[in-house]
Parts: structure tokens; C-alpha cells; sequence
């Protein structure tokens, strides 16, 4: 059990910060690398020795993401009644309006590319380790980075992005 810790554990930080940017929530970000870690370790034994850890993990919470995500979705739109109030003047206002701009424009892509550009951008994955997080080939994962950071840049500038026609 020692040389579980000792693998899993440098890896948390990395899982905290990935579980925040898809969730959006800190409470909910450390329940789900909870989940996370726990998964991990009752499932230790299908690991493969020669499997990459840091993939593995991220697939892991990828994955749960997605279960609770819909579960969510089918409950419907959770209100939190103990919210604390924000200060009106933050100590830099145009920092967190653009931060937060960036993160509402995240929320809007869609999941496969939110994912690529937390895993690339966010994580420092490289497009291998996407690629296996991801279970698609490392063309899709450069293809849906790319739409993925032209939709991103679209969302923040304002503009729509038109979609491609086929052309016969």
C-alpha cells in the first residue's frame, strides 16, 4: 500500500487542478479526485505495468467526470443556498473578469474539446498522453485541439464561428 502513496501521490496536485477547471467547484473538485483516488486504488490490480500512471489517473477522472456530469444533467440545475457573497471590488478587477470571460467560454465548448485544451493547455499533457486519456488517435487529438482553440477564440472575441460545408 506504501507503493501506491508513493506513485499516486505526486500526481494529486495535477488531478486537483484538471477536476477544479472541469467542475468549476473546489468542494466538488476534491470529491471527485476522491472518487478519483479511491477508484484507483480498489482497482489497482487492473493496472498494467507497463501503462503510463498519469494517463491512467486522468482517464480515471475524465471518466467519472462524465458519469456525474450526466447523472447531473438528468437531476437538473443544483442551487447552492450556502453561497458566500463575493467582495464588490476585487484587488484586480480586470484579471478576474477576463479569467472569468476565459472559464465562461470553456463552459460553453463542448466537453471533447474542453478536454483537449485542459489536458494540453492546463495539464501539459503531451498529444500521446492526450491521446490514450482520451481513447482516440493522435490526429483527432491535434484536430479537435485546434477547432477546440478556434472555437475558444471565437467565444472570447464575440464572433460565431461558421461551420465548414462539404463541398462534392
Amino acid at each position: 500500500m506504501d507503493e501506491i502513496a508513493k506513485l499516486i501521490e505526486p500526481q494529486i496536485p495535477a488531478l486537483r487542478r484538471y477536476a477544479y477547471a472541469l467542475v468549476r467547484d473546489h468542494d466538488a473538485a476534491d470529491d471527485l479526485v476522491q472518487d478519483c483516488l479511491e477508484r484507483a486504488v480498489s482497482r489497482w490490480y487492473l493496472r498494467r505495468d507497463d501503462g503510463h500512471l498519469r494517463a491512467w489517473l486522468f482517464t480515471m477522472l475524465r471518466n467519472l467526470y462524465i458519469n456525474s456530469y450526466h447523472r447531473q444533467k438528468r437531476r437538473g440545475t443544483r442551487v447552492r443556498l450556502d453561497e458566500s457573497i463575493m467582495p464588490s471590488v476585487a484587488p484586480n478587477q480586470t484579471d478576474q473578469l477576463e479569467m472569468n470571460d476565459v472559464l465562461s467560454a470553456l463552459e460553453r465548448l463542448p466537453e471533447d474539446h474542453k478536454s483537449i485544451l485542459l489536458l494540453i493547455g492546463v495539464e501539459d499533457l503531451s498529444y500521446e498522453e492526450t491521446a490514450r486519456v482520451l481513447s482516440v488517435p493522435v490526429g483527432t487529438v491535434m484536430s479537435r485541439l485546434s477547432r477546440a482553440r478556434q472555437g475558444l477564440r471565437a467565444l472570447l472575441s464575440g464572433s460565431r464561428v461558421t461551420p465548414l460545408r462539404r463541398v462534392k
